[in-house]
């Protein structure tokens, strides 16, 4: 699985184009303007990928700015976790309350949980259920190649979020990343939801909260 990374609008927000033999999935679509999802698409046809899935770690706005267009584009909706839902239902307020505006994705009517699978081409991602930053948060593994892509729950030297955001937990953040995502492995490298790659083995080593919680 090749992954390509982008980082589009004012929140920084990670988006990852993953692809394998000529399929791609798109996660977090969170490009804001025209140009940054038209680059989006440049990459698409430069290596002539079809599109086989539009996914969410979380719905959170600042990862579902694109999600529109691509839902128009590629006529197809994101498949997230069921509670995705009462996030993009709320989407307007989510948008207001940090001064942004946005286009809402439609309500996803699929829905992924614990266990699911995503494949295309040779690759086929595992669905783990990662709550704490948020209800809906979801991480999709690939454990051949060693990779995951984690939204906003672990990050290089920190955690996702969990003060002044509605449904979160530090404690359940914590025990996602205790019980679901070390025991993936030093070697996984981790695409998170903003800022650079990291490994689970640097995170495990070096970031204090995952530390802090190890000492708990």
């Amino acid at each position: 699985m090749q992954v390509e990374p982008f980082t589009f609008n004012p929140f920084m927000t990670n988006c990852y184009l993953c692809h394998d033999q000529g399929e791609a999935v798109l996660i977090d679509a969170s490009c804001k303007t025209e140009a940054e999802c038209e680059s989006v698409v440049a990459l698409l046809e430069e290596h002539d990928l079809t599109i086989r899935d539009l996914l969410l770690t979380h719905a959170h706005v600042d990862h579902i700015f694109g999600c529109r267009f691509f839902e128009e584009r590629f006529d197809r909706q994101f498949k997230a976790h069921e509670a995705t839902v009462p996030f993009i239902e709320r989407a307007d307020e989510q948008a207001t309350a940090f001064g942004v505006d946005v286009d809402p994705p439609s309500v996803p009517a699929t829905h992924l949980a614990e266990g699911d699978t995503i494949s295309f081409g040779d690759t086929t991602l595992e669905v783990l259920h990662t709550p704490g930053h948020s209800p809906d948060s979801i991480t999709f593994v690939h454990r051949a190649s060693q990779q995951a892509i984690t939204g906003d729950v672990l990050f290089q030297n920190s955690i996702g979020r969990t003060q002044g955001l509605p449904e979160t937990s530090r404690t359940q953040l914590l025990d996602s990343i205790t019980e679901k995502l070390l025991p993936l492995g030093d070697d996984f490298t981790i695409y998170p939801g903003h800022g650079p790659t990291t490994t689970i083995g640097r995170e495990r080593a070096q970031n204090p909260f995952v530390q802090e919680a190890l000492r708990q």
